[in-house]
C-alpha cells in the first residue's frame, strides 16, 4: 500500500513538472524551457533540411539532431499518458487518458513523433507518413502555453470567434455571388476561363482578398466594371477581421491594466491559518467550508508544494492556507479600550464565559506578556493580562484605542 501510494506521489510531482510552472517550480519552468528549446530546433532542422547544399554537408547531424528531438517528443507523450489522470482530476484514469489522446494538443503531440517512426513498420508508405510531419509544426503552440504574453492571441481569437465567423461567413457569401455574377459576365467572352458557375471562384478569392495575382480577369466592359466594384469592396471585407482582432487587443490590454491598477489601489490583507488533526477544515474540501463572502482561500502550502485551491482540493491536518479579504474601510472610527488586569481586579483568575460584563461589550484579544491570545470562553484571565475590548460602557482607569 505504502509502495503504491509512493508511485502515486511520484506520478504527481510528474505532472507539476511537465506541465507549465509557477516561478516558484524551478524544476517546472526549466522544463518548460528545455522543451520550447527542443521544439524551436526541431522546426529549425526541419526548415535546414529543404536547402540542397546544407543537407549535403551536415545531413548527418541534421539526422541525429532530429532524432533526439523525436525521442524526447515521444518520452513527453508518454509521460503526459502516465498523468493524465490529474490533468482531468474529475474523470475516471482511462477516461482521462481517452480525452488527452483524442484532444487537439494529444493529437498534436502523437504525430510530432509517430511518422518519424512508422517507416520502420511500413516502409512502402514513407512518403506518406513523412507529409504528416508538418503536424509537427503545430507543437509550437504549446509555446504559447509558457509565455502568457502569447496567450493574449490565443484569448482575443477565443472572445472574439463569433464575430470572426461571421466576417469569414460574409467574405464566402461574396465569394460565391461574385463568381457568379463574373461567369454570367465573361462566360461568353472567354468560355475557355469561365468555364462554370465555379470557375470565377480563383478570379474573387484573389479579388477580394487583394492579392490580385492577374493570371484570371476580365475584359468586357461590364466585367470590368463590376471587378472595379468587387475590387473595392474586398479592401472593406480585409478590414472586417483585421479591425476586429484590433480591437480584442486593445481590449485585452485595457482590461490587464485595469486589473493591475485595480490590485493597487484595493487593499487586500492576508492571513495564515495551519490546520490541526481535531480542526473543523481538515479533511474537508475548499467548496464545503462555508467561507463569507468577501474572503477567499488564496494558496495551500503542503509540506514544500504550493496547490492551487480549487474547489475540489481536500485539506489536510498540516496544511497551512493564506486567507485573504479586503481590508476594513469605514469612515468613522472604532474606539477600543485596553485593560490592564491587576491583583485587586475581579476579573482576575475568571474565565471569559463566566466574566459579568455587559451584553454591548466584546473582547477582541487578551495580550499576556508577548503572546496574543485568541478569546474563547474556556479563556483564564491572568493577573498582569491585557484586555483589549470594544465596549460602550466607560470604564475607569482603561486606554483608549482608534483605529
Amino acid at each position: 500500500m505504502k509502495r503504491k501510494l509512493d508511485w502515486e506521489i511520484r506520478r504527481e510531482n510528474l505532472f507539476k513538472i511537465i506541465e507549465v510552472g509557477g516561478s516558484d517550480n524551478i524544476i517546472s519552468r526549466g522544463y518548460d524551457m528545455l522543451s520550447t528549446l527542443v521544439i524551436v530546433i526541431n522546426l529549425l532542422v526541419s526548415v535546414l533540411a529543404t536547402f540542397d547544399q546544407i543537407e549535403a554537408h551536415y545531413s548527418g547531424i541534421l539526422v541525429v539532431v532530429e532524432l533526439i528531438t523525436v525521442i524526447f517528443f515521444a518520452v513527453d507523450y508518454v509521460l503526459r499518458l502516465w498523468t493524465a489522470k490529474y490533468l482531468y482530476p474529475k474523470v475516471s484514469k482511462y477516461v482521462a487518458v481517452r480525452k488527452y489522446v483524442l484532444s487537439f494538443t494529444g493529437l498534436v503531440d502523437l504525430f510530432s513523433f509517430l511518422p518519424y517512426f512508422l517507416p520502420i513498420f511500413f516502409p512502402s508508405g514513407a512518403v506518406a507518413f513523412r507529409i504528416f510531419r508538418i503536424m509537427r509544426i503545430f507543437r509550437i503552440f504549446r509555446i504559447n502555453a509558457y509565455y502568457d504574453s502569447l496567450n493574449v492571441i490565443t484569448e482575443v481569437i477565443a472572445n472574439k470567434r463569433q464575430q470572426l465567423m461571421s466576417s469569414v461567413f460574409i467574405i464566402l457569401i461574396l465569394m460565391l455571388a461574385s463568381s457568379l455574377c463574373m461567369y454570367s459576365l465573361e462566360n461568353k467572352a472567354q468560355p475557355e476561363i469561365f468555364q462554370n458557375a465555379f470557375s470565377g471562384i480563383w478570379w474573387s478569392v484573389s479579388t477580394l482578398l487583394t492579392v490580385g495575382y492577374g493570371d484570371i480577369y476580365p475584359v468586357t466592359f461590364l466585367g470590368k466594371v463590376f471587378g472595379i466594384f468587387i475590387s473595392f469592396l474586398g479592401v472593406g471585407m480585409v478590414a472586417i477581421p483585421t479591425g476586429i482582432i484590433s480591437a480584442g487587443f486593445v481590449e485585452q490590454y485595457n482590461r490587464i491594466k485595469q486589473i493591475s491598477e485595480y490590485a493597487q489601489e484595493e487593499d487586500v490583507n492576508f492571513i495564515k491559518v495551519q490546520l490541526k488533526e481535531k480542526d473543523v477544515w481538515a479533511n474537508s474540501k475548499i467548496k464545503d467550508l462555508g467561507l463569507p463572502r468577501g474572503m477567499i482561500a488564496v494558496v495551500i502550502q503542503r509540506q514544500k508544494d504550493i496547490i492551487v485551491p480549487r474547489g475540489e482540493v481536500v485539506l489536510r491536518s498540516g496544511d497551512t492556507i493564506v486567507l485573504g479579504a479586503e481590508s476594513y474601510i469605514q469612515e468613522g472610527r472604532i474606539d477600543l479600550k485596553e485593560i490592564v488586569i491587576k491583583e485587586q481586579n475581579e476579573w482576575a483568575g475568571e474565565k471569559i464565559r463566566d466574566l459579568d460584563i455587559s451584553r454591548r461589550s466584546l473582547i477582541v484579544l487578551v495580550k499576556r506578556n508577548e503572546r496574543v491570545l485568541i478569546p474563547d470562553g474556556n479563556l483564564e484571565i491572568k493577573v498582569g493580562d491585557k484586555i483589549i475590548l470594544y465596549t460602550q460602557e466607560r470604564i475607569l482607569d482603561a486606554n483608549h484605542i482608534q483605529i
